[in-house]
């Protein structure tokens, strides 16, 4: 980790943007907790709920690379404030919904207003922090997905049971509303660094430059194959158990908390290790990683006691996240800051994308093969592969090049007053 002091307003933006990870997981998990009680008060059949839930990552998926756009175009400080006042609203109407149409109409408003905050709050990691903290800051930020996902139940349970569903809503709504007002007095530009940033927010997009960038695309399929691991296992698992290896739901409760926990850590220290231990040689800890999760992910399904499985669903996730959030730890260190919130929104649409086809693939394997989970297991190995494949792919002369041409620019900007 390089001795560059962080400078003060960086840690405040870290902090606000990490809060901010957190209040958007609680929204999210809470359609997911109140269905039921959606289901009973609405009068609506499990088939039904499941078009429900799955809404909002149909909105928020295809919300990735216009949101990443919007960001570039209109500024990152304009973009977080709009995207966390969108979904706020919405989960206060959420609260409100009447009818099977308008809660799905909500829930697809819900996921395009929070489609734009991962590519807002990635780039503004990059614009406050220091180059060399870059990576680092960028891997601990995407912890906070871990940690949200983590508490998320501990939060919307009490809230649901106690003021039942739609005044839980309604509350955890408010609670989004409050933190923008908050947001935007804390981290509001100053006067120079405002139109500092409309010059740049102005500038056209050069999608001709970003889209045909062959690296952007291998970091794309990076984290396609990785997140086709998580969605998978996070859809499947529990019914694999079941129904599979006939492990009790005691032995399930054990589990929920601990891959979340993994998988934070794994995110937190991946960029130190990056720095630290394969500084010029990324592209290897990212290919180590993701075969390593491939390992244990193998060593998980042929497990058969509580306490094997537990270890190895443990180390799955923190190989995982450590090659997860590693890769956007070295992306962020290679994308200049006028269109990294475009290109940013690409990679992560592949996250996004496979969060949508894994559990969809899974499920029909499972069908086509007689309750057999064989198949489904090998298309997760065969994704986790890819992201292998791709990752060792990268060409390191290439990294070395970007690297030197993003340090040299943000120098120059450095120099003009534009940070």
């Amino acid at each position: 980790m390089s001795k560059t002091k962080t400078p003060a307003r960086a840690r405040l933006t870290f902090i606000m943007i990490y809060i901010g990870y957190i209040i958007c997981f609680i929204d999210r998990s809470a359609i997911s907790i109140a269905l039921s009680y959606i289901g009973k008060d609405l009068h609506l059949s499990t088939a039904t709920l499941g078009v429900v839930a799955s809404a909002f990552f149909f909105s928020y998926a295809l919300m990735q690379i216009p949101g990443g756009w919007l960001t570039d175009k209109f500024g990152t400080y304009r973009t977080v404030l709009v995207a966390i006042a969108m979904w706020s609203l919405f989960t206060v109407l959420t609260g409100f919904a009447w009818s099977l149409g308008a809660l799905i109409i909500i829930r697809i408003l819900f996921g395009i207003g929070e489609g734009a905050y991962p590519s807002a709050s990635l780039k503004q990691i990059t614009e406050e922090f220091p180059y060399e903290q870059r990576s680092a800051a960028t891997s601990s930020t995407i912890s906070s997905n871990y940690v949200g996902a983590a508490i998320a139940p501990m939060i919307v349970a009490p809230f649901i049971a106690t003021l039942g569903w739609r005044a839980a809503f309604h509350t955890m709504g408010i609670i989004g509303i409050i933190f923008v007002i908050v947001y935007a007095f804390v981290l509001r530009p100053k006067k120079q660094a405002q139109a500092a940033a409309a010059g740049v927010a102005g500038k056209k997009v050069p999608w001709k430059q970003i889209l045909t960038n062959g690296m952007l695309w291998k970091f794309f399929l990076v984290v396609f194959g990785l997140s086709v691991i998580t969605k998978g296992l996070d859809s499947w698992m529990p019914t694999y158990l079941l129904q599979a290896r006939h492990i009790t739901l005691a032995g399930i409760a054990w589990m929920v908390p601990m891959p979340s926990i993994a998988a934070g850590i794994g995110a937190i220290a991946a960029g130190f290790i990056m720095t630290k231990w394969f500084k010029g040689h990324e592209k290897l800890m990212l290919a180590l990683t993701s075969l390593c999760a491939t390992i244990f992910m193998f060593g998980m399904y042929m497990s058969t006691s509580v306490g094997a499985v537990i270890g190895f669903e443990i180390a799955t996730y923190f190989f995982k996240s450590l090659a997860f959030a590693g890769t956007f730890s070295l992306f962020a260190e290679l994308v200049a800051k006028d269109e990294y919130g475009s290109a940013v929104g690409i990679v992560n649409f592949g996250g996004q994308i496979a969060g949508f086809i894994a559990p969809i693939v899974i499920g029909y394997m499972v069908t086509l093969f007689n309750g057999s989970y064989s198949a489904a297991f090998l298309f997760i190995v065969f994704a986790a592969a890819l992201a292998f494949v791709s990752s060792l792919s990268i060409s390191s002369s290439k990294i070395k090049e970007r690297k030197a041409a993003v340090s040299a620019s943000d120098s120059v900007k450095l120099a003009e007053g534009e940070e």
